[in-house]
């Protein structure tokens, strides 16, 4: 009888130590709002510096200046909107990798949480079957010492398995909050950022009639333009021209196949290709995107950027396509035009040789030509532009692969 009472404190003793405790808090999810505000704040940047040259430019025009003067406030205006476009397809890239990344997190969180829940609800079945007083039974039904103290320690270890599996759905589901949130935000983000490139873009073809005005004003009253320069932005203009004409074939035979019912063709470049095409020919950039100096002393704006190589090596198209211009092309040299759809172009210059014709179906890396161009002052390399919608010149940069 002794023994048996003896054997009741011990038991009751453990059950207070088999007591629940309080399940562990989750520890938050790393937040996405840093990296979303460090981007707000370069478009902030941006837009700031295009409001300064317009306040530049109403500032002029209440004074005595040259149509000179205008032109250039004009054009790093649209420089200035270049870049914030620039800095905007670089944004949609990186959000739209960050959206593809969160949703692959969010998808994992949300299986593990379905996994650990049905175990729980397995266990908890169990729990209920057994009674609210297993506990006790088991330890009252313990013939020596020894054997509560066996089943004292397989009832604690189960305890505290319980506990954890407990903790680690909450852990799970707060996860899966906070992910959600997070992927909300990055789609919003997306969507505005695309949003804005829209109205970027609009405002680029603007500035780009402002300065073909401007430009040809200053052409009227400046005769001496140096020979070379002149040939250049005649140049520019004929490629935009032929860009423009050809997006608008493109688009008249879109709107015909839409009316006999045929689905739109697909374009082969896309905003999901920032930073993921490859390299039309491998070599170091010899000049950038944007206002340089030449070694003559002129300034000029490339639409694209120069990239060293052997004469004679291979260049491969970046993207499957059609080819629209196979010729000589004024300062470009040999040139070779492919139209990708969707409004995108890409322009490969100063070739040696071109390896395809005028209406063939290109596919991705496929050589078009060979590198010339070894009689410019760059030495032999190739000139490879990217156009957009309203035959914005795009940064190539941001759209090849990081080396």
């Amino acid at each position: 009888m002794r023994e048996r009472a003896r054997l009741a404190g011990a038991a009751l003793a453990l059950l207070l130590a088999l007591a629940p405790a309080a399940p562990a808090t989750a520890q938050g999810q790393p937040s996405v709002a840093r990296e979303l505000d460090e981007n707000r704040r370069r478009l902030s940047e941006l837009r700031a510096e295009r409001e300064r040259l317009e306040a530049q430019q109403r500032r002029l025009r209440d004074q005595v200046h040259t149509a000179e003067d205008e032109l250039q406030v004009v054009e790093r205006q649209r420089e200035s909107t270049a870049r914030l476009l620039n800095e905007i397809d670089r944004q949609i890239g990186g959000l739209g990798s960050q959206l593809e990344r969160l949703s692959a997190q969010l998808i994992l969180a949300q299986d593990n949480l379905a996994e650990r829940r049905a175990v729980l609800e397995r266990r908890l079945v169990d729990i209920y079957k057994r009674g609210g007083l297993y506990t006790f039974q088991a330890l009252f039904a313990a013939e020596s010492f020894g054997d509560l103290l066996s089943r004292y320690k397989y009832l604690a270890l189960t305890s505290r398995q319980d506990r954890a599996l407990l903790a680690e759905v909450q852990l799970l589901r707060d996860r899966v909050s906070a992910q959600r949130d997070d992927l909300l935000a990055v789609r919003g983000e997306l969507d505005r950022r695309r949003e804005e490139r829209e109205a970027e873009l609009a405002r680029y073809g603007s500035l780009a009639e402002e300065r073909a005005r401007r430009l040809r004003a200053l052409q009227r009253t400046q005769r001496a333009t140096a020979d070379r320069l002149a040939a250049l932005a005649r140049d520019e203009a004929r490629l935009g021209d032929l860009l423009a004409s050809l997006e608008r074939r493109r688009r008249t035979e879109a709107t015909r196949r839409e009316r006999r019912g045929e689905a739109p063709a697909a374009g082969s470049i896309t905003t999901a290709d920032l930073g993921r095409l490859d390299w039309p020919v491998d070599g170091r950039i010899v000049y950038r995107f944007g206002r340089d100096t030449l070694p003559s002393g002129g300034v000029i704006r490339w639409n694209g950027i120069g990239i060293a190589a052997a004469a004679g090596t291979p260049v491969r198209a970046v993207e499957s396509g059609t080819v629209r211009l196979v010729g000589q092309f004024g300062t470009y040299g040999l040139t070779v035009v492919l139209e990708h759809g969707n409004g995108y172009y890409s322009v490969y210059s100063h070739l040696r040789e071109a390896a395809v014709k005028l209406g063939d179906a290109v596919q991705k890396l496929q050589p078009i030509g060979a590198v010339g161009g070894e009689n410019t002052e760059q030495g032999a390399h190739l000139h490879f532009e990217i156009r957009g919608e309203n035959q914005v010149a795009l940064d190539p940069a941001n759209w090849l692969r990081r080396r």
